[in-house]
């Protein structure tokens, strides 16, 4: 094949990666609205339930003790997946930053087209680590769910205090319920931190982290 016969079959086979690149991409974003819209579905669902149920303690009590756990176990699994899916964007946005980087080799035209500086990450800066990375990781989609979730599990602590101490007043049971959501949310950020780091380390990146 002839110099350009090659360029056109290297061009043509790179719009077909760059095409599969974004539509993989975009299948994450679903996933993850799809995994957070069914863990906030289960969880209103059952508080619901459980409005229903306000007027008899001793039924609200064991429906909370049983419903509340398997929430949680819900909620870790999506946020873990979340977590993922996060990992999985970005892998495909570094292919298409690949692609677009030979894309400029084509001439002063497509240099100026396919600039870095019109890109998006990881060719520029992510706008949401403008304000630091700690605020930037509280606002992905895996954080919120994971604050929710851990919101479940400090409410079960306090039923479960309340329920094996009687004797306990009600701000003691609130308290270790808080203590309990934030220790789970401290793990949860450390966790989503380690698993971005190890990314950056598995990539050849500068950990931002």
């Amino acid at each position: 094949m002839s110099d350009d016969a090659n360029r056109n079959a290297l061009l043509s086979a790179l719009t077909t990666e760059h095409f599969v690149l974004q539509t993989a991409n975009t299948a994450t974003y679903t996933e993850a609205s799809a995994r957070s819209s069914l863990y906030v579905m289960a969880l209103s669902s059952s508080l619901v339930a459980m409005g229903f149920l306000a007027q008899s303690p001793r039924i609200l009590l064991g429906f909370a003790l049983a419903v509340l756990p398997a929430l949680f176990l819900l909620g870790v699994f999506t946020v873990i997946r979340l977590v993922e899916t996060s990992l999985e964007s970005m892998h495909y946005l570094m292919g298409i930053a690949a692609i677009r980087a030979h894309y400029r080799t084509l001439g002063p035209e497509a240099e100026r087209l396919f600039s870095a500086q019109s890109g998006r990450w990881p060719e520029i800066r992510s706008p949401a680590q403008r304000l630091g990375s700690v605020l930037a990781f509280m606002g992905t989609t895996a954080t919120m769910i994971a604050v929710i979730n851990n919101a479940v599990a400090g409410g079960f602590v306090a039923l479960l205090v309340g329920r094996l101490a009687p004797s306990f007043e009600t701000a003691a049971s609130i308290g270790a319920g808080l203590i309990a959501m934030a220790l789970l949310t401290i793990a949860f950020q450390a966790y989503q931190r380690w698993r971005f780091a190890d990314f950056d380390v598995a990539h050849g990146r500068t950990t931002d982290v």
